[in-house]
């Protein structure tokens, strides 16, 4: 069993909250998680999962059964299926507001937030579990994580051949089942036909318009299609930094698939070796640093890129109140170089505190203010002390 630090932040959070939300893609690990935090605790548990009709039937009168068990914490999985729900919840909170009253379990939805937020504004905390991190899997290659991702069906597997079948699955069934039930109207071979098309942008900026175009969609439509995969976390969009009135900066956000596995499953790369071999492997490294330190970073630290019409870019610019603190190019090379374009960015943004991101090395000086560093050591040693 691989030990997940959101176990800590659920202990710290139902401590004074009466209500958890723990959000997530459907087979992220949302339902292990929490049984194993529910051993960790001196409280009963009683643990009931929407998708069993046994379980669905015990809250058909839930007033009742969350009133017979007023000292229990309450974990609700796949709530997504009885929204319903929210209102009772709430009701029961005000009647009895002790901490860790209810855990509730879903993949996540702009629908599930925007419930859960309006029914239950001051009770609720929300987590959100994505696959495993790196720093999570401290015997796994680099390359393994990056290539296969970090859902546990996938990373776990017995060989790359069965991770391979799992992402399959995984991204056939929530094409058709998973995401329509979440509320997605788009056909599902829409869906896929996006979703691809998304997969060779990833790392790069969106331009909904050409996909739009490719589909036979408006570009207001393919927002409202990304909108929703990043509200299931399957895309994840990265705003422009806007630092100087006077320069042309790009507007568009950058487009990232928010795991590498389903990344390359999307593309049909069938081996580490086939991508080493391919344009898109540096974009790829990059939307894998993206992730990782989206899932490391400290909660007061935002993300966000920034380029200018003029050539000057920064892949990745970590901000703290809105004020650039670190400045990162992700470079998939043992031998990384200074660009022009870097050194202008660090001028703009005025960061004294940036790396050269490469998937293995120790911390060394390349000029100044600007270190090379390997992506695990970055996450483990620099990545907390901005």
């Amino acid at each position: 069993m691989i030990a997940r630090k959101h176990i800590e932040e659920i202990k710290e959070l139902g401590q004074f909250l009466p209500v958890i939300g723990i959000l997530g893609p459907r087979q992220v690990g949302k339902t292990t998680l929490v049984k194993e935090f529910s051993k960790t605790i001196d409280k009963t548990c009683v643990y009931l999962d929407l998708e069993k009709p046994s379980d669905f039937k015990k809250l058909e009168e839930a007033e009742l059964y969350f009133s017979a068990n007023p000292d229990k914490c309450i974990i609700i999985d796949e709530i997504q299926i009885k929204p319903g729900l929210f209102p009772i919840i709430r009701a029961m909170v005000d009647e009895n507001r002790i901490p860790l009253r209810f855990i509730i379990l879903g993949s996540a939805s702009p629908d599930i937030i925007r419930d859960s937020s309006e029914s239950l504004a001051g009770r609720i905390g929300y987590i959100a579990l994505g696959p495993f991190s790196l720093s999570e899997l401290k015997d796994v290659a680099l390359e393994k994580h990056h290539f296969l991702g970090g859902f546990p069906g996938s990373i776990l597997a017995n060989s790359d051949k069965q991770s391979l079948k799992w992402l399959d699955n995984f991204i056939k069934t929530y094409i058709e089942r998973d995401l329509p039930m979440l509320g997605f109207s788009a056909s599902p071979l829409d869906i896929r036909r996006l979703w691809e098309m998304l997969s060779w942008q990833s790392g790069n900026l969106l331009n909904a318009s050409a996909i739009g175009n490719s589909l036979g969609f408006t570009n207001h439509t393919i927002n409202k299609y990304i909108d929703f995969l990043e509200g299931t976390f399957m895309v994840n969009r990265l705003p422009p930094f806007f630092v100087n009135a006077k320069k042309r900066i790009v507007k568009s956000p950058k487009i990232y698939i928010s795991d590498t596995g389903v990344l390359h499953r999307l593309m049909r790369v069938n081996s580490f070796d086939e991508l080493s071999g391919m344009p898109v492997l540096g974009a790829s490294f990059e939307t894998y640093v993206l992730q990782q330190i989206m899932t490391e970073k400290p909660a007061d630290i935002d993300l966000y890129f920034y380029r200018t019409h003029a050539g000057t870019e920064i892949d990745i610019v970590l901000t703290k109140a809105l004020k650039p603190v670190t400045s990162l190019e992700v470079k998939y090379t043992s031998t990384p170089k200074v660009t022009k374009g870097l050194l202008n960015g660090i001028e703009d943004l005025g960061t004294t505190n940036n790396y050269i991101i490469v998937p293995r090395s120790e911390p060394y000086p390349i000029r100044d203010h600007i270190q090379v560093c390997g992506i695990r050591q970055f996450l483990e040693n620099n990545l907390h002390d901005m």
